[in-house]
């Protein structure tokens, strides 16, 4: 019982931070995104009555600990919706990423989101996108984003039915371009939800955040480029001010960082569309359109980082077997 399955990481575009169930990874409100492509995870998983021990293996990393416990979580649910004996106790995954990890560019998305198609579909079963979405959620929120693809928006709740992901229709998918500004310093998303949590600041971002949500919908839904990403530079701003005000007071940016602000800054003055945002950590995205790229590109360049051009990217997909891992 193997299959393998493929799907793109996610910038936030309003993001969330703090969990009210770390187990289940219920967030305390909506959250939206866009797939990016063609950066992609690769994953495969078996269930093998014969393994004496469950191996999880990513990058050529074995999991353990916490990454390991979350992957468990994401099958367990598997092996409670299919109540099939043959799944067994224990189970084989392997995952490779084609972009750096643990630099903000939201490979615990693509990657539990992978994971949960691959054992969904090697469980056979017969599931939506939306459902598939609750599963990876286990794993990390962010997943059920990355399952859904394009721009998707995950809805709070405190069970499966209500906490999923479904895709939001825009005409951006096809003009949106992200440059990608690569800031290599390591993070870690788990300190920022409780870094975000206890932050006196976190209470005005939930009174705010709700209609930053929905002025998001109308603009994706409607086309509206600046309207969008104008809130998610704002969006960007809003909650690396909660985590700057947590407990440890944790800065995740970097002198680059701050440069690629600056330097987007400027191109808009020039009268180029182009705007900032970050997910945990310091690397950098800037939102584009098609027709602009390549000097947006050269302008992030310029601050002396490695650069990458992405674009939208679909929702999670389940491969051939002649693709599998092993």
């Amino acid at each position: 019982m193997k299959a393998t399955a493929r799907a793109h990481p996610i910038q936030g575009l309003v993001k969330y931070h703090g969990l009210r169930d770390e187990a289940l990874r219920y967030p305390y409100h909506d959250s939206i995104s866009v797939a990016t492509a063609p950066s992609r995870t690769v994953t495969t998983v078996a269930f093998e009555d014969s393994l004496e021990e469950s191996r999880y293996v990513v990058d050529g990393e074995e999991l353990t600990g916490e990454a390991a416990t979350r992957v468990d979580r994401v099958l367990d649910r598997v092996r409670e919706l299919s109540a099939d004996e043959a799944l067994g106790a224990h189970a084989r995954l392997e995952s490779e990423n084609t972009f750096p990890t643990n630099v903000g560019l939201g490979s615990s998305s693509s990657g539990f989101a992978a994971a949960a198609m691959a054992a969904v579909a090697a469980a056979d079963l017969d599931l939506s996108l939306p459902e598939v979405s609750a599963i990876a959620r286990r794993g990390s929120a962010s997943a059920a984003r990355s399952v859904t693809g394009a721009f998707s928006d995950l809805h709070a709740g405190m069970n499966d039915e209500d906490c999923r992901s479904e895709r939001i229709e825009s005409p951006l998918e096809e003009e949106l371009r992200v440059v990608v500004g690569l800031v290599p310093a390591y993070k870690e998303t788990a300190w920022a939800h409780g870094e975000a949590a206890a932050s006196h600041m976190f209470r005005a971002r939930l009174a705010h955040v709700h209609e930053q949500l929905a002025d998001m919908r109308e603009a994706l839904r409607s086309g509206d480029f600046e309207g969008a990403f104008d809130l998610a530079e704002r969006d960007t701003l809003s909650l690396a001010a909660t985590t700057m005000t947590g407990p440890e007071g944790w800065v995740y940016w970097q002198p680059e960082t701050l440069a690629i602000f600056e330097a987007v800054r400027d191109l808009r003055a020039d009268g180029v569309p182009a705007y900032f945002s970050t997910d945990t950590g310091a690397t950098v995205y800037v939102n584009t359109l098609a027709e602009h790229v390549d000097a947006v590109e050269e302008r992030v360049a310029e601050q002396g980082v490695e650069t990458m051009v992405w674009e939208v990217g679909g929702p999670a997909t389940v491969l051939s077997d002649d693709e599998a891992l092993f």
